[in-house]
């Protein structure tokens, strides 16, 4: 399971890519839903506006036959009586005379149903077809008689085409003649018609697919231009990250070096120059109790205050290093002693004013505003020519702040930016490091730093640790 997790983990480049190339395929695939449904909506309202066309052509075509055949026997028919069967048989030999084209005819029946003219299909004549329906179920017979008495219209149903016996749609044409109860009609197969619609929907289908491919191609060479261009920033962070990377290691390895000289200063000027003192000391008074020196006491007890000096040294060096009340009490009382220090060492007046957190820091936080802290005094001390220095630690809704202040000679511009001094920029990584916020405000009438944490570095409250409580002990 955890190697599957690992496989499925991505790394910078994998999620810079995943981040380009999703909103750029959801945009072609909803692109091109929205011109496929819009083509294709388009395109069926082009096929039904060109099918009514065709279909109202073919309509006008067999009125057109029905008037030529009211033409042909009008005249035998105003003369007839309603039972001349003469009269009707010469308009049934005209009708039955009457074709056109490969499959055209006219057909009559009278309104029981029965045939009465079919010259294409003779086996339909004299035969009763009321109640006749197609193959999918539309009424023929019935429906073109209720077409005829109402005075004429128009029916579509599927009619064996009288050339190949296929059954095709068939859009017919009815009259009536009331005084006979005949129904007469023609009709045209609309398979043209059919072929011309399917036709039409080919090409829409065709140009859909063309727009299809045409998005995928864009979509594909943008997805190819963003894998390279996400290949080459990559690299090229890549390659700014390793440089910034040696950067920040050759920064450390000076900022390692110069706390190690420090630390060697300070031993060589401080502790080494009072314990050769004290030895100097010692070896004194060991001459002179040799030779019976009164003096002999009064040297011992300058060489054991030497020693005591070098113990407090010792002490200062490892509090520098890394406090104990940092760890045993806290960062409020840490920062107190080391102002107290820095108060009593320079002479520089520095008041410490705090607000007790509600939560406590984690231990990253306090460690790297202590070490802000440090900095940030060791600056003043050397750089600034202040006498007031004010150091206030809060807590508050957003998290932790930090605040130094003096009323020092202030710090140039270039000092500040990203080419500042290397106290500057540990300070400013520090707080980086714990998602902080780092800021400098410098005027020739003084400096202020502000370091803030972010809620994320502030823990829960608890109890105080066992060493803080052996430590009360030993002092209560």
């Amino acid at each position: 399971m955890r190697q599957l997790t690992s496989r499925l983990r991505l790394n910078y480049g994998q999620k810079l890519f995943l981040i380009a190339t999703l909103p750029l395929i959801l945009t072609a695939v909803v692109l091109s839903v929205v011109v496929t449904l819009q083509s294709r909506q388009m395109a069926e309202q082009e096929i039904a506006t060109l099918e009514a066309q065709l279909i109202a052509a073919k309509r006008a075509e067999l009125k057109n036959y029905i008037s030529i055949a009211r033409t042909a026997f009008v005249n035998t028919y105003g003369r007839a009586a309603p039972d001349d069967a003469a009269a009707m048989e010469q308009v049934s030999q005209i009708l039955a005379a009457m074709l056109y084209g490969q499959d055209g005819y006219f057909f009559v029946f009278d309104y029981d149903g029965t045939n009465l003219v079919s010259p294409r299909r003779t086996e339909l004549i004299g035969r009763n077809w009321s109640g006749l329906e197609d193959a999918s179920g539309v009424p023929v017979t019935d429906e073109l008689i209720r077409l005829a008495r109402s005075g004429g219209g128009y029916h579509g149903f599927l009619w064996p085409r009288p050339s190949t016996g296929e059954r095709s749609q068939m859009v017919a044409y009815v009259i009536g003649l009331q005084d006979w109860r005949w129904a007469i009609g023609t009709g045209v197969f609309i398979d043209d018609v059919t072929a011309a619609v399917a036709a039409s929907r080919q090409q829409v289908e065709t140009r859909v697919r063309r727009t299809f491919l045409f998005i995928g191609g864009a979509t594909l060479l943008a997805l190819v231009f963003v894998f390279f261009t996400g290949l080459f920033i990559t690299i090229r962070e890549r390659r700014l990250a390793d440089a910034k990377l040696k950067r920040l290691t050759q920064r450390v390895f000076d900022a390692q070096e110069e706390e190690r000289g420090r630390v060697a200063r300070e031993l060589h000027d401080g502790i080494s120059q009072i314990l050769v003192g004290v030895r100097y000391a010692l070896e004194t008074a060991r001459r002179r109790l040799a030779a019976g020196d009164v003096r002999a006491e009064d040297t011992l007890e300058r060489g054991a205050a030497h020693l005591s000096t070098a113990i407090q040294e010792v002490r200062r060096i490892s509090r520098d290093l890394r406090p104990g009340a940092l760890d045993d009490l806290g960062l409020g009382p840490a920062l107190k002693a080391l102002s107290e220090d820095f108060d009593r060492r320079t002479g520089i007046a520095t008041e410490f004013t705090t607000v007790v957190f509600r939560n406590r820091l984690d231990e990253e936080a306090k460690i790297a505003l202590y070490r802000i802290a440090q900095e940030a005094l060791t600056n003043i001390e050397r750089h600034s020519g202040a006498t007031r220095v004010r150091i206030d630690l809060r807590g508050h809704a957003s998290g932790g702040t930090l605040r130094i202040s003096d009323n020092g000679c202030g710090i140039d511009a270039a000092s500040t930016g990203a080419g500042g001094g290397l106290g500057l920029r540990n300070m400013q990584e520090r707080v980086e490091q714990i998602d902080g916020r780092f800021s400098i405000r410098s005027s020739p009438e003084g400096t202020e730093i502000e370091a803030t944490v972010p809620l994320s570095h502030l823990l829960t409250p608890q109890g105080p640790s066992p060493r803080a409580a052996e430590t009360r002990k030993a002092t209560a």
